[in-house]
């Protein structure tokens, strides 16, 4: 039997794909015996995301603990880092798996620390897209790169979820001084049942979160372009927001739409949201490997997404379907194509759930992810038995 790790994973906001990501990871570590923490934000979030905290609170026996952090860099980083380090060093993990840019500076300080005060402690450290949506030549692109590279040497290992989340970071960031590996998402045997319509449903369901890269704006003037050919498809725009950007879409669907095609619904679960609509749309500017897409296609929902991220990979076989991010034209005749050929739509979804549950397992991810982190402890036990007292460089 294998021995058990203690674990804590340290991220910024528990919500969205990422928060889906670590959910599922916990789960699974927790039913091979791991012991398992959470450290994340403490601001903002609403009764779904303390209802996915409440639920996962079984699964962590190292605790949940929340901190103010911030979205952007500001001077609370300072206070929340100083906050993470504490909170660490009273779990007393031996893997720390950071999620996110802020999670990732947050997280590998702490572990630094925790290092420097005589304990055995490995560090990894998964973007999740992140800072690596900045162009590398911008301002924040370069801040947020060069302090990428400088927390190379704090960590034991990047853990990509996609080959395109990998090559996006070699091209900006550089070449790894670490190891990475790339592990995708994975699924739950759960998300291959079946979605159960409800009365009336929507034709199309936009679900994530009301910003500018997540491509709203696009859906909308699709939509507004189907309008103008005498169409009337009905929309559902489901996921949390600023009330400044919810409102800045309402006023934009207001002003486009005539007919009022679009209705604007708080958070709630994927699943619950599929029930809604026929065919989930995602116009993203850019992604990583978006939950929402795998379990839309692991539900056997009509799905019309764009060519972005590791998204190709997801339609691995099919990657013609996809669409160009920022084309309005082109969504609106990927829309309009849904409209008059529902009974293709659906059998492509059924071939498309067939390709995800062969390559996209959890079971695997999470083993995968362990060993990992095990071989990245046998090597910093290994300097402490050969005597090291002082921070070591991570193995090439």
């Amino acid at each position: 039997m294998r021995r058990q790790l203690s674990i804590v994973h340290v991220t910024r906001a528990p919500v969205g794909g990422v928060f889906r990501h670590i959910s599922d990871l916990v789960r699974e570590q927790r039913a091979s015996g791991h012991a398992v923490g959470l450290i994340c934000d403490a601001t903002g979030g609403g009764a779904l995301e303390e209802g996915r905290l409440a639920a996962l609170r079984p699964s962590l026996p190292l605790g949940i603990t929340r901190i103010p952090m911030a979205r952007s860099i500001a001077p609370a980083d300072v206070p929340a880092t100083l906050a993470v380090m504490r909170a660490l060093a009273a779990m007393s993990p031996e893997v720390v798996h950071c999620h996110g840019a802020k999670g990732g500076v947050y997280g590998r300080l702490a572990a630094a620390f925790e290092r420097r005060r005589g304990r055995t402690v490995a560090a990894f450290y998964a973007p999740h897209g992140g800072s690596l949506h900045y162009s590398a030549g911008s301002p924040s692109g370069r801040l947020y790169f060069g302090v990428e590279r400088a927390l190379q040497r704090l960590t034991d290992g990047l853990i990509h979820v996609s080959a395109y989340e990998a090559g996006v970071y070699r091209k900006k960031v550089g070449e790894p001084r670490c190891p990475a590996y790339v592990v995708r998402n994975g699924l739950r045997l759960q998300d291959f049942d079946p979605i159960t319509a409800k009365p009336d449903p929507a034709d199309f369901l936009f679900i994530g979160e009301l910003r500018e890269i997540k491509g709203v704006n696009v859906l909308i003037e699709a939509l507004a372009l189907l309008e103008a050919e005498g169409r009337a498809p009905r929309a559902l725009v489901v996921g949390p927001s600023a009330p400044e950007e919810e409102r800045r879409y309402r006023d934009l669907a207001s002003a486009r739409l005539e007919r009022g095609g679009v209705e604007f619904l708080p958070p709630m679960p994927a699943r619950e949201a599929f029930a809604l609509a026929r065919t989930v749309v995602l116009p993203s500017r850019a992604e990583s490997l978006p939950y929402v897409v795998l379990e839309a296609a692991a539900a056997a929902m009509p799905l019309i997404a764009t060519r972005v991220g590791g998204i190709p990979e997801i339609f691995e076989g099919e990657t013609e379907r996809l669409i160009e991010p920022g084309d309005a034209h082109a969504l609106a005749h990927a829309l309009d194509a849904a409209l008059d050929q529902p009974e293709a739509m659906a059998a492509e979804a059924v071939l498309r759930q067939e390709r995800v549950a062969e390559n996209f397992s959890l079971a695997a991810s999470a083993h995968r992810i362990e060993d990992i982190y095990r071989a990245a402890l046998a090597t910093r036990y290994s300097v402490v038995r050969a005597g090291a007292v002082a921070e070591v460089d991570v193995p090439r």
